[in-house]
């Protein structure tokens, strides 16, 4: 079997160390002896869409969240939302999960649109605001989630119940509901950076897993000796107190 990751704008949406969720991905599907194919995606349109099994999209500083904005609104937007309705797994971190999201509206009231695929909108509230950093763990499907978060807009989901995970400690989409990300289908956008898949191996699989079943049926993964990812899984969570 294989399996083919899309990587979104690897050059302008890659703060945070992001990109270990690529390497992350790439290397539990090799130890299963999965065929894995990375296609970096940027500016321009997005053929073979079809082709993808999982896209991953990380976060960005002001000018390069706003080309990439322009892009997928004008260029790639209806693709994706069409692959993610078809069950597409997608994980899009911090202003990527903004942009997938209905818009995002800046410190300055500008505001870049987003492709909406997420039901979430997300605004700052100013520029003497206080950002949203630190250590943050959530509870997923009965599971710890850790990671770190630095943003300083704040997202609010137009449906509750489409929180990806619920606050433990932290502040999540905006440090008042105690939810944390979005998901809607197999598609997923979180403020946990840092990066978030090698330190929740549970969660990486269950991306995997997602894609390999829409693809091939699968039901199940092979386990893997996680030692190391559950150790580092369970340091960050002392370190956040959680």
């Amino acid at each position: 079997m294989k399996i083919v990751i899309g990587h979104l704008y690897p050059h302008l949406m890659n703060m945070y160390a992001d990109r270990g969720n690529v390497i992350c991905l790439e290397r539990r599907c090799r130890w299963r002896g999965l065929d894995v194919e990375l296609r970096n995606i940027g500016p321009g349109p997005l053929r073979h869409a079809a082709e993808l099994d999982i896209l991953l999209v990380g976060g960005g500083q002001d000018r390069e969240q706003c080309l990439a904005s322009q892009d997928l609104v004008e260029t790639k937007g209806p693709v994706l939302r069409e692959a993610i309705g078809d069950g597409l797994v997608a994980l899009a971190v911090c202003g990527g999960y903004q942009l997938f999201g209905e818009y995002y509206r800046d410190h300055t009231g500008a505001e870049l649109r987003g492709i909406e695929v997420l039901p979430a909108h997300t605004t700052h509230p100013g520029a003497d605001s206080q950002r949203c950093i630190g250590n943050i763990v959530t509870t997923w499907n009965g599971q710890k989630l850790v990671g770190f978060e630095n943003h300083g807009g704040r997202t609010y989901l137009h449906d509750p119940e489409a929180a990806l995970a619920t606050v433990v400690s932290g502040y999540g989409n905006n440090g008042a509901d105690q939810t944390e990300g979005a998901q809607w289908k197999n598609a997923y956008g979180t403020y946990l950076h840092g990066s978030l898949l090698p330190k929740n191996p549970a969660f990486a699989d269950h991306l995997i897993l997602q894609a390999l079943k829409r693809r091939y049926g699968v039901t199940s993964l092979p386990p893997l000796d996680d030692a190391v990812e559950l150790a580092a899984h369970e340091r960050a969570l002392k370190i956040a107190g959680g």
